[in-house]
């Protein structure tokens, strides 16, 4: 064939198939273009093809994709076709400005055309191809494979391989159509969703034909009436170009009439169906049934030299992929009303019949649309609507969470959750909102006055714009995906697609993303604050109970008062009323996003009226939105904090930064208590004192912990280091008390001079001035939790007194059972539910013995007087306060009780089971049940931490590793003696572990301290959230808990009692 006539270029001008013309018109390759266009197979180019060319989308991928084409053509002698579409290009509107535009866009519909160039003819179709008549688009597909559109039921001609290409072949067809009218729109957002909607009907047709295919290949399917329900964006009619296609299946016996939705007759038994078939009936047809389904997705999904369709995704029917995957009507009717969960009436919002038996598929929408407007009143829907969207944040790649045109923060998914949570909560009342699509619902919204005209014109934009840039990413390769591009030449080709620049492109992304998380906030809780005095035009203000039901479902309790907790936040004129309204609507949203909104919300209130007139409260609030986001986590996770956010304000401060939340560390909060204490004077200015700092710090690991910046473990160490500062302040002031008391020091002395910069370790060395008038020297044993460094928010700090005399000689011991005494004075106050008491029962010959011993009399005792439960007590000793001198005294002399010499013998282990089966049945509360008490249960904290003791007193004079308090540790490190096997240490540690969480979860929710795991529900939801995270559920934590405590059980038993009683 002979080359192009060479092109003639306008006096003066370069003509525009040189290179350098070519790379100004916009092509990267120009040299590859030029001997592109050179070819004899596109000799029919027209004058200005090049220029048309350059206008398209990714012009080098158009110039390929038509030699492609052009080639296949003449190959397939259609010469003349050709030239009449090779000389169209150039002329706006006709099929060769379609056929660019197309192969500039999408690799895949290039593909098509290249394998069947025959087929180019539905580029004939203009703009109308958008509206074609569904029941057309269904005809052309049943007719591709040799099915009659007007039969009762389909039946295809064509099977097998030959059927489902000629399905794939009708399809692309079609889908070259809709293609090339949206490409070629003067404003691609003005027709998208006509885009949408064509490319449902095209699925839905589709999934007719399929069936007509499959009833070929399945035994006895003329048996059976089968009706395709489409869900999901198929179902909405807002689908993409390449999506799964989101179905029910509904199945009857082909001898039934359809039958509506009604209540079982008087006389009809439970379970039949209410078209009165039979158990064995019902199974036939659901096999038969299934066998069509799964035939059908096969023939959408298998790839063949013609590609594939898309999947057919069935997870949304009853029980997901566990369930049944085919249902009669009877079947559905029973599962909806017994036991689906809320999200699954949701689901239903977008339900519609599109292939199949129509009149069994209607009477499935008509049966199931009473159910979806009751959704919002049913128990669990807030959890189900929290976690849906929780679900779908949590499943982005970080990496990916700013370019997810769908999943991600402003994304399409914000706004269909936004105006179906409208729907749901308003569709109840207004059944003018009774539609499925997302656009339709948006208009509707807006004109029952629930959006504002001015947000509806927003959302509906940005809507539109965020769905074409996905249509558009899809198009090129056909391929599922919602993420934005990295590579320049990838973001180049969208952003021309869509009728912009690349510089102009990701700014006008990142405004949509931007105002529709905006959006959101204005549209759903904006509304809630304004006032007939406060409305503007463009503005909506919601009617008394439409505001509470938009509360309600989002899981305020107490909607009524919420509202007057909002109004009395943001009404008036003030400055901290006005920066309030400003933030209510994030804060409302963020307050839903926890366990207890209506707590929260009461809880800022009161945090506000304390002080929220304060500059740097309010101006903290407005510019971290970090800090204001944790303020309503905490706030609406635990009643503890909400209180002492209240008598600490200035803790809110601690809010904006990770590190003024951790816990502060041992010597840290010796500096902290040491600038407290030196400014006492009295017994009682030193109990405030201490107390309230503390408190403090005690707010501060609460927070930390609620926040995820600490674990358990970091947050028990902390709790310990607390404790063990605290204490050591105490005894400070206990010295210069009983020092001035006893007129040993002046009035102006100091519990410790304020001239003294010294470490802990340093202090206790040198002893401060008060103790060494008193002429003696305390030291502090811990034990239990505290020893074991595993204490909670409100432990008792166990204790035990010894001292050595400094000089007092006879007055010693009373002088140092006086300084005990006011070291209890001082950190026993009358308790708030946070105050940690100390508690010296656990002394020698407990209450009855003296409350201070000298060290000498505390080891004569352990070494000839304990009992064996005693020694057992010293395993989790540690000494907290003391100089190196008396630490060393004390350890030597607890090694040598708690580490025995040969091991734990034989009666001693006796001895201790006996005790353990006592202590079960003497201190667990009367009508506990056992299995939920969280520390002295079955298999609780006391079964894990007898295990551990036990393996202490066992083999700790031989294996040195296991000389440790702490539980866990002990764990570990006999597991790695293999004295534990690795099953048995996991169980332990997992009860023992979540035991713990739950009862400093039930602490911080509560704002006091509990020992049995929940029955309320919301109780249990608050602590399984706090101990699993957000996506956990009560029933769950109720579940694992006992699992695992199960398991501890018997290895507790296996180990205390089955080896006491060998």
């Amino acid at each position: 064939m002979s080359p192009a006539p060479p092109r003639r270029p306008g006096p003066g001008s370069e003509p525009p198939t040189t290179t350098g013309a070519l790379a100004r018109l916009g092509y990267a390759r120009p040299d590859r273009v030029r001997s592109f266009l050179d070819e004899p197979a596109l000799a029919g180019l027209g004058r200005g093809a090049a220029e048309a060319i350059g206008r398209v989308a990714d012009p080098d991928e158009a110039v390929l994709g038509l030699l492609r084409f052009a080639e296949a053509s003449r190959e397939a002698g259609r010469d003349r076709e050709l030239e009449d579409l090779l000389g169209d290009i150039g002329r706006p509107d006709g099929p060769g400005e379609r056929l660019i535009r197309v192969l500039g866009t999408s690799v895949a519909l290039g593909d098509f055309l290249t394998r069947h160039p025959d087929r180019a003819v539905a580029l004939e179709a203009g703009p109308d191809a958008l509206t074609m008549d569904s029941a057309d688009v269904r005809s052309r597909l049943l007719g591709a494979v040799g099915a009659v559109a007007g039969a009762e039921i389909p039946l295809a001609s064509l099977s097998g391989r030959e059927g489902r290409d000629a399905l794939r072949i009708a399809y692309h067809e079609r889908l070259l159509q809709i293609a090339a009218a949206d490409v070629t729109a003067p404003d691609p957002t003005a027709v998208q969703p006509l885009v949408s909607t064509a490319l449902a009907d095209l699925a839905g047709a589709s999934l007719e034909a399929a069936l007509a295919i499959a009833r070929t290949a399945v035994e006895d399917q003329q048996k059976v009436r089968l009706a395709v329900v489409a869900m999901g964006k198929t179902g909405a009619r807002e689908l993409n170009f390449i999506s799964d296609v989101d179905v029910v299946y509904v199945a009857e016996a082909a001898s039934e009439a359809a039958a509506a939705p009604t209540e079982p007759s008087a006389g009809q038994r439970s379970g039949s169906t209410a078209t009165g078939s039979d158990p064995d009936e019902e199974r036939t047809v659901v096999e038969i049934g299934a066998a069509l389904c799964r035939e059908l997705a096969r023939v959408c999904a298998d790839r063949t030299a013609e590609g594939s369709l898309w999947q057919v995704d069935a997870n949304l029917r009853p029980e997901g992929k566990d369930g049944e995957l085919v249902r009669t009507l009877d079947s559905y009717r029973r599962y909806y009303r017994r036991w689906a969960d809320s999200w699954e009436f949701q689901a239903l919002l977008k339900a519609r019949f599109v292939a199949g038996d129509r009149e069994l598929g209607k009477a499935f929408e008509e049966m199931v649309e009473p159910w979806i407007w009751q959704a919002s009143t049913r128990e669990g829907f807030v959890e189900d609507t929290r976690a849906m969207r929780r679900r779908v944040i949590a499943h982005i790649p970080r990496a990916e969470a700013d370019r997810n045109i769908k999943l991600g923060p402003g994304g399409l998914r914000d706004v269909e959750f936004t105006v179906q949570l409208l729907q749901m909560v308003h569709g109840r009342t207004d059944e003018t909102l009774h539609v499925r699509g997302t656009l339709p619902a948006l208009e509707r919204l807006g004109a029952g006055g629930f959006i504002s005209r001015r947000h509806v014109v927003e959302l509906d934009s940005a809507y539109r714009f965020l769905r074409t840039v996905e249509h558009r990413l899809q198009l090129h390769r056909m391929r599922r995906t919602q993420v934005l591009p990295t590579a320049e030449a990838d973001l180049r080709r969208l952003a021309r697609s869509v009728g912009l620049t690349p510089q102009d492109f990701t700014p006008r992304y990142e405004r949509t993303r931007r105002r529709v998380r905006q959006l959101h906030e204005e549209i759903f809780y904006r509304p809630l604050l304004l006032t007939n005095s406060q409305l503007s035009d463009d503005e909506v203000m919601l009617s008394s109970e439409s505001a509470q039901a938009r509360l309600a479902a989002i899981g305020y309790r107490d909607p009524r008062r919420a509202i007057d907790h909002i109004r009395a936040l943001t009404d008036g004129i003030s400055r901290r009323a006005a920066i309030q309204r400003q933030l209510m609507p994030a804060l409302l949203e963020w307050f839903a996003d926890g366990i207890d909104p209506d707590m929260g919300l009461l809880a800022f209130r009161r945090l506000s009226d304390t002080i929220g007139s304060a500059h740097w409260y309010l101006a903290l609030l407005r510019d971290s939105g970090v800090a204001a986001r944790r303020l309503t986590r905490v706030l609406s996770s635990s009643r503890f904090v909400g209180e002492q956010l209240e008598k600490v304000p200035e803790a809110v401060r601690w809010l904006s930064r990770d590190e003024t939340l951790r816990p502060l560390g041992r010597e840290k909060l010796h500096e902290e208590f040491l600038a407290v204490i030196r400014r006492v004077d009295s017994i009682e200015s030193a109990q405030d004192l201490l107390r309230r700092a503390r408190l403090r710090e005690l707010l501060r690991i609460s927070m930390a912990h609620l926040l995820g910046l600490v674990d358990s473990r970091q947050a028990a160490r902390g709790l310990t280091d607390l404790a063990e500062a605290v204490l050591e302040a105490g005894l400070l002031v206990a010295y210069h008390a009983v020092a001035r008391e006893r007129g040993a020091i002046g009035e102006d002395v100091a519990p410790v001079r304020e001239d003294l910069e010294l470490s802990a370790s340093d202090l206790r060395e040198r002893r401060s001035d008060p103790s060494r008038a008193l002429g003696v020297e305390m030291a502090l044993v811990a034990m239990g939790s505290f020893g074991a460094r595993e204490m909670g928010y409100a432990s008792d700090a166990d204790v035990q007194f010894l001292f050595t005399d400094r000089g007092a000689g006879q007055e010693a011991g009373a002088i140092a059972v006086k300084v005990a005494t006011q070291v209890q004075r001082i950190l026993n106050a009358p308790s708030t539910g946070a105050d940690m008491k100390v508690n010296a029962d656990l002394r020698p010959e407990g209450r009855n013995g003296v409350l201070a011993r000298s060290i000498e009399s505390w080891s004569v005792y352990y070494r000839r007087d304990a009992l064996t439960w005693e020694r057992q007590a010293l395993v989790r000793a540690r000494v907290v306060v003391a100089s190196r001198d008396l630490q060393s005294q004390i350890e030597s002399a607890m090694d040598h009780e708690r580490y025995p010499s040969g091991g734990l013998g034989e009666s001693a282990h006796r001895e201790i089971a006996t005790m353990k089966a006592r202590v079960e049945s003497e201190r667990l509360p009367r009508g506990t049940d056992p299995a939920r008490h969280l520390k002295l249960g079955r298999g609780s904290m006391s079964d894990v931490e007898w295990v551990s003791q036990l393996i202490v007193l066992r083999h700790a004079h031989e294996i040195p590793e296991l000389r440790t308090t702490t539980t866990l540790e002990i764990l570990e490190r006999a597991r790695a003696a293999e004295l534990l096997t690795v099953r048995q240490q996991e169980e332990l540690e997992a009860a023992w572990r979540l035991s713990w969480q739950i009862r400093r979860a039930i602490f911080l929710w509560r704002g006091r301290e509990g020992d049995v795991l929940p029955k309320d529900r919301i109780d249990l939801y608050a602590a399984a959230v706090l101990v699993e995270g957000d996506e956990a559920s009560a029933s769950e934590l109720e579940d694992s808990y006992l699992r695992a405590t199960r398991h501890a059980r018997t290895v507790a038993e296996e180990i205390i009692f089955g080896d006491a009683a060998d």
